[in-house]
């Protein structure tokens, strides 16, 4: 009686998995795919272990202002006083832990996916030599903000094409210390902020962009890199590091100044050649913005980790396109983030591009979605583009 109770087992249970998979497969072949997925090729990631080692040094974070603003994905400061973007399109001043909102570069209303073009989203911001904001709107472009007025003055618009090129996705931006040049990134001609994780599993590249605030000019620099993300001028201003967010890695743009002009140095042959070289290959998670550290070096945020020992999603993908198009034909973008494991990780880098300290949070437990660290008087505080707050980390206590 058991052989045949399992017989009829095996049977039915085939039937029922090929009545499935059949119309599955059917559907698969038939639907859309929104993405037009490369191979990339990554290395194994990295062992997290010596200054890498997890541990749980984030959880002594505090959170700041919960609920008060959602997605305050950069920070700076002007003395005491905080600045931040956040989600529902707002810029918003923080001054003796009152929260104000002191300008909007789009219009409501604001909320929903299908509402981030109108309402715009301020990601990256940095603070010039007159102690103006320099805010990068994912989708209207580069403005100037005062911020005690609140009046926004447009420098480099999303309506207008660069070299023939569409702005897609303004992301972040880093400022000469005379107010100068700005140099900012466009991590997409294609996808916009909302469409993100479409940007990263397909691979496509974009570039690195050089606005000049005298002559108005805007100059690409790089391309062909593959999520532009954060940047970040060097110390001496020598060079520019940018965060290839898909390929987990930072490269570094030569720059050389004269008395008259600053120009970027193209090397003729070799590594150099093109004036770019690689400064941190093969890290850890997928690096969002990168500031600068007291100590000479960099804070670099990750977007999401590359666990080893353990399994990563992205590495798994990487060279599996069909399965990305499989993934992408059935789910929505909402339903794929879900999957990415909650973790954040902060790294500091030494001025040449070495690990020098890390900290974690397994399971964003008190941090999650970590995507900038900001250091200001001891402290580090910690931008999110999806969390409802702002963490500070006391350096003295970690």
């Amino acid at each position: 009686g058991s052989t045949y109770s399992s017989k009829v087992f095996r049977v039915t249970f085939l039937t029922l998995a090929v009545s499935v998979a059949v119309p599955l497969l059917g559907v698969t072949v038939l639907l859309d795919c929104p993405i037009d997925p490369q191979p990339i090729s990554l290395k194994e990631p990295p062992l997290l272990t010596g200054v890498l080692e997890p541990n749980t040094k984030l959880r002594k974070a505090e959170r700041l202002w919960e609920n008060q603003l959602v997605g305050p994905e950069s920070i700076v400061n002007i003395g005491d006083v905080l600045f931040t973007g956040t989600a529902d399109g707002k810029i918003i001043k923080i001054e003796d832990g009152e929260i104000q909102t002191i300008a909007r570069i789009g219009h409501g209303p604001c909320g929903g996916r299908e509402d981030e073009p109108t309402c715009g989203r301020p990601l990256g911001m940095r603070v010039g030599p007159n102690n103006t904001l320099f805010v990068a709107d994912a989708y209207y472009g580069l403005y100037e903000v005062d911020p005690d007025t609140g009046e926004t003055r447009t420098l480099v618009s999303t309506k207008t094409p660069i070299e023939g090129q569409k702005l897609s996705f303004v992301n972040d931006l880093t400022v000469t210390r005379d107010g100068r040049k700005i140099y900012f990134t466009d991590s997409s001609s294609k996808w916009q902020r909302r469409d993100y994780l479409f940007l990263v599993m397909e691979g496509t590249d974009d570039g690195l962009l050089e606005y000049d605030t005298v002559t108005k000019e805007v100059k690409v620099l790089m391309v062909g890199l593959r999520f532009p993300n954060g940047v970040q001028l060097s110390p001496a201003e020598d060079f520019v590091l940018v965060q290839e967010t898909t390929m987990a890695r930072i490269r570094r743009q030569l720059r050389c100044s004269n008395l008259l002009s600053i120009t970027f140095r193209y090397y003729v042959s070799g590594l150099m050649k093109g004036g770019a070289d690689m400064f941190v290959e093969n890290m850890p998670g997928l690096p969002d913005n990168i500031r600068l550290s007291s100590s000479g070096g960099y804070w670099v945020a990750m977007a999401a980790v590359r666990p080893n020992p353990g399994f990563s999603l992205l590495d798994f993908l990487s060279e599996k396109p069909w399965i990305k198009r499989m993934i992408f034909k059935l789910l929505s973008q909402e339903t794929v983030a879900k999957f990415v494991p909650k973790y954040s990780l902060i790294v500091e880098l030494s001025e040449t591009g070495s690990y020098k300290r890390s900290f974690h949070d397994p399971n964003g437990v008190t941090v999650a979605y970590v995507s900038e660290a900001h250091e200001h008087n001891g402290h580090l505080y910690l931008g999110s583009f999806r969390s409802p707050y702002i963490c500070r980390l006391d350096l003295q206590h970690v």
